[in-house]
């Protein structure tokens, strides 16, 4: 199979299979958890039942099973040629590479039964640098990812925080991290959510196998941690993430983390966790930008070999602009559409397929709202977005509600100014020109706009 699938496709779905029983004319092959079962079965299962019934005609048939604590294991199928006579090791992980030969001389993790499960999830192979669509929001976040890819504990990149609103590209980004390192080969990745790491953890106190668990860990030269927000309020858990990342980072070892916000910003974690996370590169992915989703839209249609006229990918950037996990998948279900009736996509279509994901996102944001939340997050009188007062205290909130009604709104520029104490359609175009050029150069700016952006969208 490794010779057919290649060898990224076997490290992410195959090695991990371990020789159950075999009984009669069945064997019995087992997966650490039900989604790489799942997956090996849709995908592989009949290659599999093929190629053992080439080697051995009695083999009829192939059960995939998920492992249990007290499975009867022969070996690891990848090293059924050097059995250990004592006990059977278990297969690396498919995000685990095994180190080059300086590191040959680490001794391979027993997990025992009850953690027999891999404790890192595996890489999806669609998420890589290539893949990966650059714009203004994610360029800085891009650069930083490939020179931790490129130079893992890189002076100033170790920890590499990424942080951003949901579906903007951080586990994209954390992917194409691991499978970059994996390509090169010599570096032991681990990747994992923090909701993850926590039931690990907890399972391992159960179970008490904390020390293999913890010793696991700490022995990869990769930790990348995702969702880290998830590990709020979750004090023991914290401080055992305190302490792994301590011993990865003192032993020059690399580690990634994402979140929903800043370190700074994330109140409820401990403050000597906080304080660890911000002192390496902290690189921030802002909501996309038009341009962004039409790149991403061409690159998805392309790919896929259906031909999506310019006016509906256009239509699809203006209409779904907050997440682009929601963009791709309106995309693939107008394609999934044209291939099943056989018919082209045209905007009418879009509008009938797409009905229900439209209407969620066509909330209309009133511009007297804008004005209402831009005047409590800067602490101003709501009667100041329509005054003549130019302190910049008060002009430069006014100037960001404009830019937001422009963005969020389809009035005119007239008409926008109307409402701003009927000021010109060029005050409005200065406002956000001033405010785009601002966002570029200061990073705490750009946050404020795309936090009040987020709330006026949800």
């Amino acid at each position: 199979m490794r010779a057919e699938v290649g060898d990224v496709e076997y490290r992410t779905w195959l090695q991990q299979i371990v020789l159950g029983p075999v009984d009669g004319d069945e064997v019995t092959l087992m997966l650490p958890t039900r989604f790489l079962r799942d997956w090996v079965r849709s995908q592989y299962g009949d290659r599999l039942s093929t190629l053992w019934n080439q080697e051995i005609p009695a083999i009829r048939r192939v059960e995939l099973q998920v492992m249990r604590a007290g499975d009867a294991v022969v070996a690891p199928a990848v090293a059924m040629d050097n059995l250990p006579e004592s006990r059977p090791e278990v297969a690396p992980t498919p995000v685990a590479a095994t180190r080059a030969s300086s590191m040959s001389d680490r001794p391979l993790l027993d997990r025992g039964a009850d953690t027999r499960a891999d404790l890192a999830a595996p890489l999806d192979t669609r998420f890589t640098f290539d893949t990966f669509i650059v714009g203004k929001p994610n360029e800085f976040a891009y650069a930083c990812a490939r020179r931790v890819a490129e130079k893992p504990s890189s002076v100033g990149f170790n920890p590499l925080f990424l942080y951003g609103g949901v579906g903007l590209g951080k586990t994209h980004l954390m992917h194409a991290i691991g499978a970059e390192l994996l390509r090169r080969g010599g570096i032991s990745v681990a990747y994992m959510s923090a909701e993850k790491f926590m039931y690990r953890f907890i399972a391992a106190i159960r179970s008490q196998s904390t020390v293999e668990f913890k010793d696991h860990l700490r022995s990869v030269d990769v930790l990348m941690i995702d969702d880290l927000q998830f590990l709020i309020g979750k004090d023991n858990t914290q401080e055992e993430f305190f302490h792994t990342f301590n011993a990865l980072v003192d032993a020059g070892r690399q580690i990634v983390v994402s979140a929903d916000k800043s370190p700074s910003d994330l109140s409820g974690l401990e403050d000597r966790l906080r304080t660890r996370l911000g002192c390496g590169m902290v690189a921030d992915i802002h909501a996309t930008t038009f341009e962004l989703r039409i790149s991403i839209l061409e690159a998805k249609a392309t790919a896929s070999g259906v031909a999506v006229p310019g006016k509906v990918l256009e239509f699809l950037a203006h209409k779904i602009t907050t997440n682009v996990r929601e963009l791709e998948g309106a995309l693939n279900r107008l394609i999934a559409h044209a291939n099943l009736f056989g018919r082209p996509i045209t905007l009418e279509s879009t509008q009938d397929v797409l009905h229900d994901i439209l209407k969620a996102h066509d909330r209309r944001v009133t511009i007297e709202e804008i004005q209402r939340k831009v005047s409590e997050h800067w602490n101003i009188r709501l009667t100041d977005m329509s005054s003549a007062r130019r302190a910049r205290a008060v002009a430069r909130p006014r100037q960001v509600a404009m830019y937001l009604a422009k963005q969020l709104t389809s009035r005119s520029l007239p008409e926008i100014g109307r409402k701003f104490g009927n000021r010109d359609h060029t005050t409005v175009m200065h406002a956000v020109s001033r405010v785009q050029e601002l966002m570029e150069r200061d990073a705490a700016f750009a946050e404020d706009v795309e936090l009040l952006r987020r709330m006026l969208e949800s």
